[in-house]
C-alpha cells in the first residue's frame, strides 16, 4: 500500500515507519522539517506543516491511507488548540482526498469506570493533561461526523513504553485492556504493528480501537 504519515519523527511516529517500510508499504512522510529523515527505500519526505500547509489535500492525492501522529508539541503553551487546529486540517484534507484516515489519539478518553474516562481522574498528570484533552475532543468530532470520511481512532494503553516488537498484542474498544498484574502497557513498536494491521485489514471503521498485552 502506499501510505501517508504525519508525524514520522515522534515516539509512535517513527516506530510506524519502520513498521511500514518493514512490511513492504510505500510511505509519504509529511514533515515540517524534511532534514529530519534519512533516505530510505520506499519512503518519500515532503516538507509539509500541516498548520499552514495551503493545500494539505493535495498531498494526499495517490495514497491508499493516511496516519496521523501529529503532535503539536508537548511544550507547546499552545498545545490544546494547536492539536485540535491541526487535526481538524488533516481531517478535512482526508475527506477532501477521499482517502481513509487513522489518529492516534491517547489513552485519557478510555474508561476507567462506568461513565469516567481516564483523563478526568483526580491523579491523571497534569503535564499530559491539555493533550488528552484536546485528543479526546478530536474522537468526539470524529463520532459526530457525518459525512463519508473513512476513520479510525487509536487509543495506545495507558503505558506506552520503549521495547522490542512482539508482534503479540491484544485489542480493545472502549476501555483499557489490562494483563493479568492489571496493568496496561505496551511497546510503541507494537502498537504501531497493530495500528499497520488495521491499515492492512480494517476492523475498526469509524470506530476507536486499543491495543495493550
Amino acid at each position: 500500500m502506499n501510505v501517508a504519515l504525519i508525524g514520522a519523527t515522534g515516539f509512535v511516529g517513527s516506530a510506524l515507519l519502520n513498521e511500514l517500510l518493514d512490511r513492504g508499504h510505500t510511505v509519504r512522510a509529511l514533515q515540517r522539517d524534511a532534514s529530519k529523515l534519512a533516505a530510505r527505500p520506499g519512503l518519500e519526505v515532503r516538507s509539509v506543516d500541516v498548520l499552514t500547509a495551503p493545500e494539505l489535500a493535495a498531498e494526499l492525492q495517490g495514497v491508499d491511507a493516511v496516519i496521523s501522529a501529529f503532535n503539536a508539541g508537548w511544550t507547546n503553551p499552545q498545545l490544546h488548540d494547536d492539536f485540535l487546529r491541526g487535526s481538524e486540517r488533516i481531517a478535512d484534507a482526508a475527506r477532501s482526498a477521499g482517502v481513509r484516515l487513522l489518529v492516534v489519539g491517547g489513552a485519557g478518553s478510555l474508561y476507567i469506570a462506568p461513565g469516567q474516562q481516564l483523563v478526568d481522574s483526580p491523579s491523571f498528570p497534569a503535564e499530559w493533561k491539555q493533550g488528552a484533552l484536546a485528543a479526546r475532543e478530536v474522537l468526539t468530532r470524529l463520532r459526530a461526523d457525518t459525512t463519508s470520511l473513512d476513520w479510525t481512532f487509536v487509543s495506545p494503553a495507558i503505558f506506552l513504553e520503549p521495547g522490542e516488537r512482539t508482534g503479540r498484542y491484544r485489542l480493545g474498544t472502549e476501555s483499557p485492556v489490562m494483563d493479568a498484574d492489571g496493568k496496561s502497557r505496551i511497546s510503541a513498536a507494537d502498537l504501531a504493528a497493530a495500528i499497520v494491521a488495521e491499515v492492512e485489514t480494517p476492523q475498526y471503521r469509524r470506530a476507536r480501537f486499543t491495543a495493550a498485552y
